[in-house]
Order: structure tokens, then sequence, then C-alpha cells
């Protein structure tokens, strides 16, 4: 890989990361780890989970996935329900408290996106969401 290639790569991933970072930053103030947040974006994307599935998405153990379901059942942004088809499974539901505090978040994200982007010009938009198609279909892949 040719050198500038390299540095360019790297300009890019430090980027990504920032970006990702403050996005996160304007949604989440009130101190959720990325772990917790993680777990209530999932609850309210795909609905009831185990901790084990949850733990499987996010290709980590059960035992730390579990101390987050902790953390967010303590705030009382997630419930622990029975599973509907195996007694010994229990399902880990978002309460009406947690769709709030993911409502509020994302619409945070959205809300400083939409800013920052519309202060871009229509070239840079338009080159941005370029970007963004290019990197969808690199991850689908």
């Amino acid at each position: 890989m040719p050198e500038n290639l390299e540095i360019a790569v790297g300009e890019f991933i430090r980027s990504i990361g920032l970006l990702v970072r403050r996005t996160r930053a304007a949604a989440f103030s009130d101190e959720l780890s990325w772990t917790e947040s993680v777990v209530l974006w999932r609850l309210a994307l795909n609905g009831p989970a185990t901790t084990a599935e949850l733990a499987r998405a996010e290709v980590m153990k059960p035992q730390s996935m579990g101390t987050a379901v902790a953390t967010l059942e303590k705030l009382g942004l997630v419930e622990r329900r029975p599973h509907p088809t195996d007694g010994r499974q229990v399902n880990i539901e978002l309460t009406a408290k947690g769709m709030e505090v993911r409502k509020k978040a994302r619409d945070a994200k959205l809300a400083w996106l939409m800013e920052v982007i519309g202060k871009l010009d229509d070239k840079e938009r338009e080159t941005l969401f370029a970007a963004g198609r290019i990197i969808a279909g690199m991850v689908d892949k």
C-alpha cells in the first residue's frame, strides 16, 4: 500500500471516529455507556431479546452484556419479561421510559447532524451523501 494511501486511510478512520463520538455526545448527555446505548438501539429496532442474543449481536461476553442490561434495568429503561416460547429464558424489553430516552437520543443526533450538514454547500452535501452510499456498499459486501 502506498504510504500516502495509508495516511489517507488513517485520517479517514480518525474522521469517522470523531463523527461517531460527536454524534453520540449529542445524543447521550445522560452518560450511558456505548454498550448501554447500543442495547437501547437494538431493542428499539428489533424488539425484545435475551441477554445472550444481545451479547451475540454485539460480539461480547454474555456476562458483560448482563452488566449493561442490569444498569439499564436499574435506570428503569428496560425490564425483564418471560420469554414467550421458552420458560427458561427471559427477554429484555424497553420500558416507556427507555423508549423516550431512545427517541430523545435519536432526535438529538438527527438535529445535530442536520445542523452541521445544513452548513455545508450543495457540492459538499452531495459529496458527503455519495460517500455515505459508498461506505454502505463497502459494509454490505
